[in-house]
């Protein structure tokens, strides 16, 4: 027992003594610390790291991998509902698409309305909503110009391919007597009302808003007698909805060739009638009915009189 104790003892102590064993040690992976680091070694990485999350470089890149990570449809529908409700605008989102991130890093979406015209929204604090109809015409306006229309500055979802049809209801909506034939956004008002024009066919069209009182519409010949245009309506056809007035009426020998309006009061509207014979007058309107006549001659002071008729000056 002896021997074999003193055997033991002579294996281990040759093994504690075998310099190969002894400097045996972990090496730690590239860029990770020992436990036992001197401390300013520890200092010196944790810098190092402070710094390159601090990189513009990696800023942008990480931006740039975020603008590109794509939402699943799920994500975009309820993300699309929730802005366009932040904005208060009445929709029940029934398409929607992502189109990416703005400038700002602000996700940007395209919804279709049920039952109602489309937007172009953007998710930030408060969202911006965009018109469908009113991007539409000023795309159309780019182009006409010769222009190129940027991409994600229309709506191309299929639900938002029904201008037509929406603006055929804003009329009907809006007290307009006639089917349209054409429409387009003319503008916006200074209170953020989008405005219409429609047109009427063989008859006048309209510039038709719709306020926070309910549907405005104003005709083309008031507009156009404040130099303002309709280009879905033309002076044929807004003598040719006229004529049918004269008939009855001590002018009904008048081939009207233009028409204009003067002025308007509670009396009714005055309107300036140009016939094929040259001859002048000025027609008061009232309820879709002539209620009286006024040669041009005589007719100097209702406003300013006749422009499109030469009258003789009378001297004193």
């Amino acid at each position: 027992m002896k021997f074999l104790s003193m055997a033991v003892i002579s294996a281990v102590a040759v093994i504690v003594a075998t310099p190969a064993l002894a400097q045996i040690s972990i090496t730690p992976r590239e860029g990770v610390l020992r436990p036992d680091a001197p401390t300013q070694q520890i200092r010196d990485r944790q810098e190092n790291m402070r710094r390159e999350r601090n990189d513009p470089r990696l800023e942008e890149e990480n931006r740039r991998r975020n603008r590109d990570r794509q939402p699943s449809a799920e994500q975009v529908a309820r993300a699309a509902q929730a802005a366009i409700t932040s904005a208060n605008v009445s929709c029940r989102v029934t398409e929607s698409k992502f189109l990416g991130k703005t400038d700002a890093n602000k996700d940007l979406y395209e919804v279709a309305c049920d039952g109602g015209v489309g937007y172009i929204v953007q998710a930030s604090t408060p969202p911006e909503t965009f018109n469908c109809l009113l991007l539409s015409a000023q795309a159309d306006r780019v182009r006409a110009e010769g222009g190129e229309v940027a991409a994600g500055t229309t709506c191309t979802l299929a639900g938002n391919q029904n201008g037509m049809a929406l603006l055929a209801g804003y009329a009907t909506e809006a007290g307009v007597p006639c089917q349209i034939d054409a429409g387009t956004v003319a503008g916006a008002t200074a209170e953020g009302n989008v405005v219409y024009e429609v047109g009427c066919p063989g008859a006048d069209g309209y510039h038709i808003e719709r306020t926070a009182n309910g549907w405005k519409k104003t005709d083309c010949l008031m507009l156009m007698s404040s130099n303002l245009t309709c280009q879905f309506t033309t002076q044929e056809e807004q003598v040719s909805a006229f004529k049918p007035l004269l008939v009855g009426t001590a002018i009904d020998d008048c081939d009207a060739q233009r028409i204009h309006l003067l002025g308007q009061n509670d009396n009714g509207r005055f309107i300036e009638v140009k016939c094929a014979s040259g001859d002048g007058f000025v027609a008061r309107i009232k309820e879709n009915a002539v209620e009286q006549v006024y040669p041009c001659a005589l007719a100097i002071r209702i406003g300013g009189g006749c422009t499109m008729t030469e009258v003789a000056t009378t001297e004193n």
